[in-house]
């Protein structure tokens, strides 16, 4: 996508990603790793819910931002990470399913910021549900020790 080389990306946000605690605790899989796309879904837990019943915002917001900043990831060189400096989220719809798909997607490569867009999709009995955008801004970071992965 820009010309670098961005090494097993697969295989470093794999890794990456099993690092992430927050994930982990909400009970999040990465379904899909592809250059400058990533899906992370989720299943429907009661105890990730707003007072209404709804897949809270926050869970939704964070979920999003993982997608997103895993997309810039696959297209930075190995030896640098990936930090959010910035997001909009809108939420569009309710967040009720039985399941919710988070995809990220590099909007604009850089070599310092990079711009991603994210959908939320909520998966129930129809079709899947559409439930929430983001455009996000991730910054490229290079020759830190206490930045890496």
């Amino acid at each position: 996508m820009n010309g670098r080389d961005t090494g097993d990306f697969r295989e470093r946000v794999r890794q990456s990603f099993g690092r992430q605690g927050a994930m982990g605790m909400l009970g999040a899989e990465l379904t899909r790793v592809e250059q400058a796309i990533i899906e992370i879904e989720l299943p429907f837990d009661i105890k990730l819910t707003q007072q209404h019943g709804f897949l809270h915002a926050g869970v939704i917001s964070a979920a999003l931002d993982a997608a997103c900043g895993y997309a810039a990831y696959t297209v930075i060189e190995p030896d640098a990470s990936i930090l959010t400096i910035e997001f909009k989220v809108n939420l569009m719809s309710p967040g009720r399913g039985d399941r919710f798909l988070f995809r990220g997607e590099i909007t604009k490569p850089g070599s310092t910021i990079i711009v991603a867009d994210g959908r939320a999709y909520a998966i129930g009995d129809g079709p899947a549900k559409l439930i929430a955008s983001m455009t996000g801004t991730m910054m490229v970071i290079r020759g830190r020790e206490d930045v890496t992965g």
